[in-house]
């Protein structure tokens, strides 16, 4: 049983060195510049470009032969591939990958390729595509792996706060007076993504409002449990870090990791935004 993943699940570095697991390269284009993620541009080199040029950077999936070959790959040790894609509410990836795996098929009818809409992003699909892949790596048949994924895809959330309404102003996101009231009042807008859903829960004023307001919301859903939390950024990396250790210090957390928001997020909100991908561990888990 093998793993394969978009790269908008930003996947810390520890996991793509082991087996079982193909990452599949979203492509990025800024300023008319087309990139693919991960290969011949890194995160933190778009988000240093995306200073440069606000309103300029766009994402799209990758292609289905992009995730044709990350199923050949796959299938050299695995005859059954389970496929985690970013939320289809906000991406075609799943579409592509569904496109690919019925190619993909064709010339191997052997195999069995299982696509999962993650309704997730960053940090949320990384943590589900983490769980499933920890399972494949101990020998576990797409039942269990299936299982675990959708028993985690059902909990986990992720709360994000964004330091500055700019880009999505440049980028024709949100009205100009809206961009102006938050930059005035430096308000840090805080939402939620759960199930491809995204909730505003605010509008903390500081950097550290934002972060207290994410500790007691965690608080909140948690309810005592032991979690999986992956905290992201945006070109934030000191910031992240203390959110990251904050989180240590207030949980019981049994995984825990710091990696960038990938660009499909990044590239519409810009650089600044912070947040919390987490689920908390039950009985049955």
């Amino acid at each position: 049983m093998s793993i394969v993943v978009d790269s908008a699940a930003s996947l810390p570095s520890s996991a793509l060195s082991g087996p079982k697991l193909h990452v599949v390269p979203m492509t990025l284009t800024i300023d008319g510049q087309e990139f693919t993620d991960g290969v011949d541009i890194t995160v933190g080199d778009f988000y240093a470009r995306l200073k440069d040029a606000p309103g300029a950077a766009t994402t799209s999936a990758p292609s289905p032969a992009a995730f044709v070959q990350a199923f050949e790959a796959a299938a050299i040790e695995s005859d059954s591939i389970l496929c985690i894609v970013v939320a289809s509410e906000f991406s075609a990836t799943a579409d592509s990958a569904q496109t690919a795996s019925e190619q993909f098929l064709l010339a191997h009818p052997e195999c069995t390729v299982t696509i999962m809409d993650s309704e997730s992003a960053a940090g949320g699909e990384g943590l589900i595509a983490l769980g499933a892949l920890k399972q494949a790596r101990m020998g576990a048949g797409l039942p269990k792996i299936q299982k675990t994924a959708e028993e985690i895809k059902e909990r986990v959330r992720l709360l994000a706060f964004v330091d500055t309404l700019y880009y999505l102003w440049k980028g024709g996101r949100v009205p100009r007076i809206a961009h102006a009231g938050a930059s005035l009042l430096k308000l840090k807008p805080t939402f939620e993504l759960r199930h491809s859903n995204i909730e505003n829960l605010g509008r903390p004023r500081t950097v550290k409002k934002a972060m207290n307001k994410i500790i007691d919301l965690m608080s909140e859903r948690i309810e005592g449990g032991r979690i999986h939390v992956a905290v992201n950024h945006a070109a934030s990396e000191e910031n992240a870090a203390l959110l990251s250790q904050r989180i240590s210090d207030e949980f019981d957390c049994v995984e825990s990791f710091v990696t960038e928001f990938t660009p499909v997020m990044g590239a519409h909100i810009g650089p600044g935004m912070i947040g919390a991908a987490f689920w908390a561990e039950q009985p049955d888990i």
